[in-house]
């Protein structure tokens, strides 16, 4: 019998089961799913943000980096047609006004950045036009996905499933399509802590908080 779509989209494993495995192939397994749920015409920019040097960040003009925000990050974060309509319209600002100066020192803020420092990092990028909690995290976590992770609603709805965790109460307080820099700091703790524990669990360095933002972006879908 032919799967149906709901089949081919169906975890191997609810999230408070995963959350608990010390098995890597289901956690591998998951991985690979994020990719089943990426739109076809979204593919090819979703390989290649997801392999993204920062040293090319480095080297871009402030027009070239205005661009990339513009026509490859947006867009790979705001998917929905009338999401990235409006948050472009707050970046084109920084053209229309004269502002691309502005813009191009909270690049050079990002790429100094103390790694470390979540709650800076978060800070600075969402001072960049159009970009709140999650989009200023999905920035980092592909600039720095050892250290950030994607924070959004559906990091938070998955991790209303994961029973036992230390941080249960303030994830049920969260409104998950308002993050504060406070929740993003929380989160991506959360993020970073479970992707060390799988590199000890695991034997590898390959687990990062994106890597595990990834696996949760499905599940809280």
């Amino acid at each position: 019998m032919k799967p149906t779509v709901s089949d081919t989209f169906a975890p191997t494993m609810n999230i408070a089961d995963l959350w608990r495995s010390s098995e890597s192939e289901a956690w591998e397994r998951s991985l690979e799913r994020y990719w089943q749920f990426v739109q076809p015409r979204n593919v090819e920019l979703e390989r290649a943000l997801d392999a993204l040097d920062v040293n090319r960040l480095c080297s871009l003009t402030p027009q070239g980096w205005y661009n990339f925000l513009h026509d490859e990050y947006f867009r790979w974060k705001y998917t929905a047609p009338n999401r990235y309509a409006t948050t472009t319209i707050q970046l084109r600002k920084y053209l229309d006004g004269g502002e691309i100066n502005e813009l191009e020192s909270l690049r050079q803020q990002l790429l100094s950045l103390d790694r470390n420092d979540i709650r800076r990092g978060i800070t600075t990028a969402k001072k960049i036009r159009g970009l709140g909690t999650a989009g200023a995290s999905g920035l980092l976590s592909l600039m720095y996905p050892e250290h950030f992770a994607t924070v959004d609603q559906f990091v938070v709805k998955a991790l209303r499933l994961v029973p036992g965790l230390p941080e249960a109460a303030v994830l049920a307080r969260m409104n998950p399509e308002n993050l504060s820099i406070s929740d993003g700091v929380l989160l991506v703790g959360i993020l970073t802590r479970k992707a060390n524990e799988n590199n000890q669990s695991f034997g590898t360095s390959a687990w990062t908080p994106r890597r595990i933002d990834m696996v949760l972006w499905t599940y809280g879908r």
